[in-house]
């Protein structure tokens, strides 16, 4: 895999991801625990996150073959997808969602579950970040080279996420409200570039066909 596209992949993921945007419902999920106690939930969320998407990584050519849906569909939509989570982001709806997610799960589910959802799934491995990771496993052509720098890259996602989470305390006092929100913004604009590209690219692909 060429670098732009290993950078490619890497800034598409950590938009989908959004670390910081998390960092604040990590807090909140956690509040009371110790740093300890913290750093052992970020730790087993990543874990699963990882596995999940390493998972749909490794299966999800064969997947999306079992199911009879062709690569260039599944690039149209998914970029129509991870348009959607793009304009949830500009007009601030994203947040508001995971919000209600991670309060849902704090009022329903023991504070030890709370690594595997709603940290894990869906707020790390959500629809999004599955999507783009179909999405960048098609870009790789079945190749075994190509697709272990892929996964080399879903961990680096990852392990950025665990470091944001370890973090989370004074990020977010630097940040604030304002920035995390501004962040979101344009973040949001990038995976929306990233999203048409992915719609282009699977419209190309389809009429070639």
């Amino acid at each position: 895999m060429p670098v732009d596209t290993l950078v490619s992949a890497l800034v598409a993921l950590l938009v989908v991801v959004d670390p910081i945007g998390l960092a604040p419902i990590f807090l909140a999920l956690t509040e009371g625990m110790t740093n300890a106690a913290r750093r052992r939930v970020a730790v087993r969320a990543g874990l699963i996150a990882l596995c999940v998407l390493a998972g749909f990584a490794l299966a999800g050519r064969w997947l999306l073959a079992q199911l009879g849906i062709t690569l260039p569909a599944f690039r149209i939509a998914g970029g129509l997808l991870l348009f959607a989570i793009a304009f949830e982001m500009v007009y601030g709806r994203r947040s508001d969602r995971q919000s209600r997610t991670a309060e849902q799960a704090a009022h329903e589910d023991h504070a030890k579950h709370i690594a595997a959802f709603p940290l894990a799934i869906p707020l790390l491995a959500g629809p999004g970040a599955i999507t783009a990771t179909l999405l960048l496993t098609g870009q790789t052509g079945g190749n075994p080279a190509l697709l272990a720098a892929l996964l080399v890259v879903i961990a680096i996602v990852i392990g950025i996420a665990l470091i944001v989470f370890c973090l989370a305390v004074p990020i977010a006092r630097v940040i604030g409200t304002t920035g995390n929100l501004v962040l979101s913004r344009l973040l949001g604009i990038i995976l929306a570039a990233l999203a048409v590209q992915f719609v282009i690219d699977g419209l190309r692909a389809a009429l070639a066909g």
